[in-house]
């Protein structure tokens, strides 16, 4: 049986993406491909286990990034994590796919798609306050198995105080760092690829 265990995935053509204008990296135009790529026209669920393999189709991952002040949540994804090959790397992203639990009547727009987000965010951290949220970039690496197979939806969240706590082991040393340590030395060595993009591209001070 498949590790996946029949789960399905909101998925669009690769493309649709290149169509669009593919891009490698980070682009901070997000009117020129949110409403596109969530379009019930344009995306559907695919089984992931096929779309793991299948670089013809995209799978839209929203990757939330979450800000208090300078400072970013970073953690490092613990063993438990459902993509294997980014296991043991510093991450600032929180997300995951989008799945059939989220769909909603207006089947597979942007209502289902933000359930998902807010699902996502559930599963994974505990937050105690409020907060504001804006699609910032959309994220693309082809340069690696992974990125081949995903597109990132980078949203930006900002926290109105720092009470935030993993809600599952996959996110271990969770914790806020400063912009400018993830900016250079260890930290930015050992992130991955997305969140590399994004500290290095984005103006997240």
């Amino acid at each position: 049986m498949s590790k996946y265990a029949g789960e399905e995935v909101l998925v669009v053509r690769r493309s649709l993406f290149d169509s669009l204008g593919a891009f490698e990296g980070i682009c901070t135009e997000v009117e020129r491909y949110f409403p596109v790529l969530l379009d019930p026209a344009n995306n559907f669920f695919l089984d992931r286990a096929a779309a793991e393999l299948d670089p013809s189709h995209k799978q839209l991952i929203p990757y939330a990034i979450f800000r208090h002040g300078h400072r970013l949540l970073h953690y490092t994804r613990g063993k438990s994590g459902g993509e294997t090959r980014l296991h043991a790397q510093g991450s600032i992203g929180i997300g995951g796919h989008i799945n059939p639990v989220d769909n909603h009547t207006d089947h597979l727009g942007h209502k289902t798609y933000m359930n998902g987000v807010e699902r996502e965010i559930r599963e994974e951290l505990n937050i105690a306050g409020g907060y504001t949220q804006r699609v910032a970039a959309i994220l693309n690496d082809d340069l690696n198995p992974v990125g081949q197979v995903h597109l990132g939806i980078v949203h930006i969240f900002e926290l109105d105080d720092d009470q935030v706590t993993a809600a599952e082991d996959a996110l271990a040393n969770l914790s806020f760092q400063s912009i400018a340590d993830l900016k250079h030395g260890p930290l930015h060595d050992n992130l991955e690829t997305w969140s590399r993009h994004c500290i290095d591209s984005l103006e997240l001070g």
